[in-house]
């Protein structure tokens, strides 16, 4: 009696494997982009102002969408656009930093060999979420405290 081989017809390779992944992670990423987040508009630079600004496509088969925006407004927004406005808008403030330098070079605390470099980021608007937080979102620099009896 032989014994018979099976021979799969369309062997997977590791490339394909790896389209999948990618596929599986793009199609979740763009999900949780359209997802809907309730939350607080604020207005920085025009208290009380109307907001208006284009959202282009950042996914392939996305369209442009088009937002107004009250200050105060309550909205419920796609979590990419809410992303977007929290991450993106803002403007730089430049500044000199003092240096600890020789104090016969400085003028005025300041070294005239140093050039201006960003100081901050100046927020023009703000998206306050009425929802929970997602863990991706917090902020890198959070500092645990315990205390120990």
């Amino acid at each position: 009696m032989a014994l018979a081989k099976e021979i799969s017809s369309s062997p997977i390779t590791e490339r394909q494997k790896k389209k999948d992944e990618l596929s599986k992670k793009y199609q979740y990423l763009r999900e949780k982009a359209k997802q809907k987040v309730r939350g607080k508009f604020i207005y920085h630079e025009v208290p009380g102002g109307v907001f208006e600004f284009c959202y282009g496509p950042i996914y392939k088969g996305d369209e442009t969408e088009k937002f107004t925006l009250t200050d105060g407004g309550v909205y419920e927004l796609p979590l990419g656009v809410a992303q977007h406005l929290n991450k993106n808008v803002a403007y730089p403030e430049y500044g000199y930093i003092p240096s600890q330098g020789d104090n016969d070079t400085m003028v005025g605390g300041y070294s005239p060999q140093q050039g201006m470099r960003i100081k901050a980021m100046v927020r023009r608007v703000s998206f306050q979420s009425l929802e929970f937080l997602d863990i991706e979102d917090m902020p890198s620099n959070v500092i645990k405290v315990e205390t120990v009896l």
